[in-house]
């Protein structure tokens, strides 16, 4: 697979980007964790080295993930090779960089501007390619000052683009500016049948011309096929936190789905992980599925997709018929070759 043009941005990038969360290491809110569990941070560079090489341009992280620690790594990793990279980052959650809790939330101009420069810094960079708001329930119609905001940032440099990944309004909003290329969103092989948000966000992209930055790709890991019905996670780890149960439930029933999905997945050569990735390229040419990394295998496995590209229709024929029958109360959306 090709480069690809950020939505109506001047900029080409790697169908395939890397999501720094999980490289941020543990953080705290309100006595929840909002990490993935503990890091190797030697092994995390080598990581982000390994995709650089294999053409990955695309790195999605934020100021909030281990309270500035995968900024800081991401930018560790990329010393002396900022110009192959696409940097994305996200403001608007607040912390206490040192004590790795999150604090709350702020979307003044005033602290968009220090925490632009507080990433800038961390990232060893002199600029953003693309600069997100990280505040999800948020009224867009109260979203001027923060657009005026980012537009001051673009036009001292700062910043190159800025996106807001939210209900379809704020999108809208955004969408009216000049320097808005791209939407952030949710979605995965199931979901992508069931989830009439991320249909209509799908539509906003085509609409606006935006790239779809699709985050949680490989389903928070279930869709790799890696955990059985035994599976635990350690207590830094959010899924611990989520009382994410495999045993029963829609988790349960998504991975027996995908049990049975798995030799017509895999009958080309592809392993799972690459297949869920190759399911949102088959959906749509805008998405840039962002997957989340702690290793080296990892990111080989998942660049490993592009060889393989869209799954082909009669795969996705096989997933859309499976999850119509076997997800029926979650009011299946109907699949639509593109």
């Amino acid at each position: 697979m090709h480069a690809r043009r950020l939505g109506r941005s001047n900029l080409d990038v790697s169908p395939l980007g890397l999501g720094c969360w999980a490289i941020g290491g543990p953080t705290q809110y309100q006595g929840n964790q909002f990490g993935w569990g503990e890091i190797n941070e030697d092994e995390a560079i080598r990581a982000i080295h390994v995709a650089l090489d294999a053409g990955v341009t695309f790195f999605d992280t934020a100021d909030i993930y281990g309270t500035g620690h995968s900024e800081r790594i991401l930018g560790q990793a990329l010393a002396g090779r900022r110009h192959q990279a696409l940097i994305a980052t996200k403001f608007g959650l607040t912390f206490d960089e040192y004590s790795g809790t999150m604090t709350g939330r702020d979307a003044s101009p005033e602290y968009i501007q220090r925490a632009c420069e507080a990433s800038l810094r961390r990232l060893q960079t002199d600029y953003i390619d693309l600069y997100q708001f990280h505040i999800g329930a948020f009224d867009s119609a109260k979203v001027g000052p923060v657009l005026d905001a980012l537009d001051r940032l673009v036009a001292a440099g700062k910043i190159r683009f800025y996106s807001w990944g939210t209900e379809p309004d704020g999108v809208k909003r955004f969408a009216e500016r000049t320097h808005c290329p791209a939407v952030q969103f949710g979605l995965d092989m199931f979901t992508m049948f069931t989830d009439t948000d991320a249909a209509q966000m799908l539509a906003l992209c085509d609409e606006y011309d935006l790239a779809a930055i699709v985050n949680g790709p490989l389903g928070k890991g279930l869709l790799t096929g890696k955990f059985d019905a035994a599976a635990r996670f350690p207590a830094t780890d959010l899924r611990h936190q989520r009382g994410w149960n495999l045993r029963e439930g829609l988790l349960a029933k998504q991975r027996e789905a995908l049990e049975q999905l798995r030799d017509i997945l895999t009958s080309d050569g592809r392993t799972l992980a690459q297949a869920a990735l190759g399911t949102l390229w088959a959906r749509s040419e805008r998405i840039i599925p962002i997957p989340g990394f702690k290793t080296v295998s990892q990111v080989r496995e998942n660049v490993g997709a592009l060889q393989f590209g869209p799954l082909s229709p009669q795969q996705m024929k096989a997933i859309a018929d499976l999850v119509v029958t076997s997800f029926a109360e979650d009011k299946a959306l109907p699949y639509q070759q593109p």
